[in-house]
């Protein structure tokens, strides 16, 4: 037996004897789909292999345990899955047969998959990320040409989607500030593309960034017998620069 065939034996044994694995559905295992997809991340930014493979691993077993319910739910089989994701992979990587560059072929395996959909927008999941989803979405429109030209136009863009936030600021309504908001954090990630940044990626470097800040700055308030909270804005700003000047790496 494979390993892989062991692995579909052991799940089909814990569904049926594992009072847990037993109780669960599609619906419930989505939350450790995705807890899985981002400790994968996680893993991969380490640069553990080990962590990585283990990783890996972890999120096989939701692809294989997906699969098993519904094996027995008479709907598909791993096999059915594995043999989809052959026929998908052959049919989108016309670059095997000739095509020149990376960009192409990206281009010729959006191509194949807009075939059979309604909307050049299906397919790109409710459920990513706000940031990611923006740009899939903005990435799809510019297929068809809806796009700018330069940086510097959505720069403009920019400018005016903060004044109409400004403006909204004015009114106090939540529904119009989420409306202008949403607004000028679209037009930041159409700026992004152009720039050929990832947004997510941008946002989650500048999210470690203040992370390893502010935990200078309470570890510089505690050496100094404070408590960030009995310091002033003043005294608490003066310690983010500080934190600014060298790259802090946490220990322990």
């Amino acid at each position: 037996m494979s390993t892989f065939d062991r692995l579909l034996k052991v799940m089909e044994e814990l569904r049926s004897k594992c009072p847990w694995d037993r109780s669960q559905t599609h619906q419930s295992l989505k939350k450790y789909l995705i807890e899985e997809a981002y400790e994968l991340l996680d893993a991969i930014d380490s640069g553990d292999d080990e962590k990585l493979k283990e990783e890996l691993g972890d999120l096989l077993l939701q692809v294989v345990f997906h699969s098993q319910i519904a094996k027995e739910r008479s709907a598909f089989d791993i096999e059915e899955v594995i043999q989809r994701l052959n026929k998908k992979l052959i049919e989108r990587h016309p670059h095997v047969f000739g095509c020149e560059t990376p960009e192409e072929v990206l281009k010729n395996w959006e191509e194949r998959k807009l075939k059979d959909r309604e909307s050049i927008l299906d397919g790109v999941p409710k459920s990513l990320p706000a940031l990611m989803r923006s740009q899939k979405l903005q990435d799809r429109a510019s297929l068809v040409g809806f796009d700018f030209e330069r940086p510097e136009q959505v720069i403009e863009k920019i400018m005016e989607e903060l004044q109409e936030l400004r403006e909204a600021m004015t009114s106090g309504d939540k529904g119009e500030l989420e409306h202008e908001l949403g607004d000028l954090l679209t037009a930041v990630v159409e700026l992004g593309r152009l720039l050929k940044l990832d947004a997510e990626l941008c946002l989650q470097k500048a999210n470690d960034r203040f992370e390893k800040r502010f935990r200078y700055m309470e570890k510089r308030a505690k050496e100094m017998g404070k408590d960030l909270r009995q310091m002033t804005l003043e005294e608490m700003d003066a310690l983010w620069l500080e934190a600014k000047k060298f790259d802090y790496t946490e220990e322990g």
